[in-house]
Parts: structure tokens; sequence; C-alpha cells
């Protein structure tokens, strides 16, 4: 088996690690590396390969936020045949579980070992998935409050309007202006409901917040 890999992550020390690894195994070879989702849908046009190993949450250059999904399921549309594996450090699970529901992503924490990515990429190679360990079980065990209310919904009144505006392509600074506060308020009242949400960046928020249908509320 001859795997051709591309490797997609915004952190240059993320790829050095990931390349060093997938080196030690015979039949892999990296074809290609991207750090932002325009230069990994070039690459793609330009470059054949077998799997694709991509962070899920990565900006473009101008530091605007790009939509995991969206940007998965635009791969998957374009290259219905090219099998993906998901690097991640979120934990929520409707995210999560929103990736693991294409039958040709594999998903794992970039906390596993390098070995867990190893096999999802032999899996891959082989027409499977692979989930890991830290994955699921976080699917295995979803927090209570997942099964109640709309998350979003939970929140404190001031914060889901704030998050509202925000995916909506609201600025921090036009927020403050609309809302008559100041913008540090604001941006400690999204960061708290973030923490609320599970979600460690604004990847990750409008990752969150389009896995829940939220963003036509």
């Amino acid at each position: 088996m001859n795997l051709r890999v591309i490797l997609a992550d915004d952190h240059p020390f993320v790829l050095i690690g990931v390349r060093a690894a997938l080196d030690m195994h015979p039949g892999v070879t990296i074809v290609g590396e991207a750090a932002t989702p325009t230069s990994l849908i070039e690459l793609l046009q330009s470059t054949p390969c077998d799997v694709l190993v991509t962070d899920f949450a990565m900006p473009e250059a101008s530091g605007a936020v790009e939509d995991g999904l969206r940007l998965i399921r635009r791969i998957r549309h374009g290259w219905p045949s090219l099998r993906i594996v998901v690097m991640t450090t979120l934990t929520n699970t409707a995210i999560l579980r929103a990736i693991v529901s294409d039958g040709a992503v594999s998903a794992l924490s970039k906390m596993e070992a390098m070995d867990e990515l190893w096999q999802a990429i032999r899996a891959s190679g082989n027409g499977e998935i692979h989930i890991g360990r830290s994955i699921v079980e976080a699917l295995a065990h979803p927090q209570r409050e997942e099964c109640d209310l709309p998350p979003i919904l939970r929140l404190p009144q001031r914060q889901a309007e704030i998050i509202r505006m925000f995916v909506r392509g609201q600025s921090i600074s036009e927020i403050a202006a609309a809302l008559g506060c100041h913008r540090r308020t604001i941006s400690r009242q999204k960061r708290d409901a973030m923490a609320k949400l599970g979600v460690v960046n604004d990847p990750g928020l409008f990752a969150y917040v389009r896995a829940h249908g939220l963003h036509e509320c």
C-alpha cells in the first residue's frame, strides 16, 4: 500500500510533528502541505492524493474564520473518493457527531498519540474510518444538558444575543456600538458564552452554531 497524503494545519509545528511521525511508516508519501482553507483547496485541485489529514478549524491568511463543517462538505463534494482524517482539539459532542456522520471521514483528537493517526490513515487507505479513543469516549458520554434545550437558549439573554450577532458577521466593535457597551465587555461576554458552549476559538464557535442548526436563528 502506497498512500499519497496531504497535510493541512495552520500551526507549523503540528505539520512538522505529523510529517516526522508519518515518515517512520513505509508506504506513505506526503505530497503536499497547506496552512489555510484556500491553499488547501488549491493544493487538492493540483495534487492527486488518497488521504487528507486536516485540522478542523483553520483561519484564512487574512484572519477570517472558516467554518470547518462547510470546508469538509466542500471537499467531500469536490473530491468524493478522497478519504479525510480530521484532527481537532474540540470536545463538543454536537460538532464531533457532525464530523463523523459522514462515512468517509475519520476523526481523532490532537491529544491522541501519533500511533492513532497512523491507524486512521491506514484505515482510510482500506476504505474504512477510524474514530479516536477520546472522541469515542466523548460521543458515548455526552453531557446531560445537551439533551435539553438548544444550547444557545441556555445562555443568559445578553450572551446569546452577542453570539447571534457575532456569527451573523458583526465585529466586536459593531456589537458594542449596537448594544451601548464597551468592546471589552462584549469580548468578555463572548468569551464566557464560548466557555459555556464548550468551544475554544472562533472557528469552533461557527462550527458549533452550524452543527446545531442555529445559524438561521
